[in-house]
């Protein structure tokens, strides 16, 4: 199956909504999102149309999402930028492939977005790419292994669940794969 990779447009903020609810009714939502879907769909409609317009304009956050031919998004992936941190990045979250799309190669498309995207900013170049991955979610972490992510050593409690950890993985620019600080 073939996708067309690109950000969200202003006008699809309800395509965007709908996929977001989609992802966190998901039974895997409970490791892999830390909202809920009460708390999503109780958001109002200015907060969905400003953040489907920040991605069309090319802003963080960005949301890729990934269209199949007929139309219909496949999954998504946001990307943050952080600035405050220790070294200039960018932070990954709301990974989300529908069912029916998984093992087609969609996730890995995204993530190719948004690592690339996240290469192209200049002001300040971004030093490496993270994201938290929870401890019972292996698929996950295999495909970020299998991008180049590695873990950084540092974790933190899920803040749903305080017995369970999530864990912090980072890709250094240019392909340095070294543990991040």
């Amino acid at each position: 199956m073939t996708y067309v990779i690109r950000p969200v447009k202003a006008a699809e903020w309800q395509r965007l909504r709908e996929l977001r609810l989609a992802a966190l009714a998901d039974p895997i939502a409970r490791v892999a999102f830390n909202e809920t879907l009460e708390e999503a769909a109780g958001r109002p409609d200015e907060i969905w149309q400003r953040r489907a317009a920040g991605s069309e304009q090319g802003a963080a956050p960005l949301t890729f999402i990934g269209e199949a031919a007929s139309g219909r998004w496949g999954g998504m992936v946001v990307v943050l930028v952080e600035e405050d941190e220790e070294v200039p990045q960018t932070h990954v979250v709301g990974v989300y492939v529908r069912p029916e799309h998984r093992g087609t190669g969609l996730a890995r498309e995204l993530f190719e977005a948004a690592i690339g995207w996240s290469w192209d900013l200049a002001d300040p170049v971004m030093e490496r790419v993270r994201l938290w991955v929870h401890e019972e979610n292996p698929r996950a972490e295999a495909l970020y292994r299998s991008l180049g992510f590695v873990a950084t050593g540092r974790t933190m409690a899920d803040p749903k669940d305080v017995a369970a950890l999530e864990r912090e993985m980072a890709l250094s620019r240019g392909g340095d794969r070294k543990d991040a600080p």
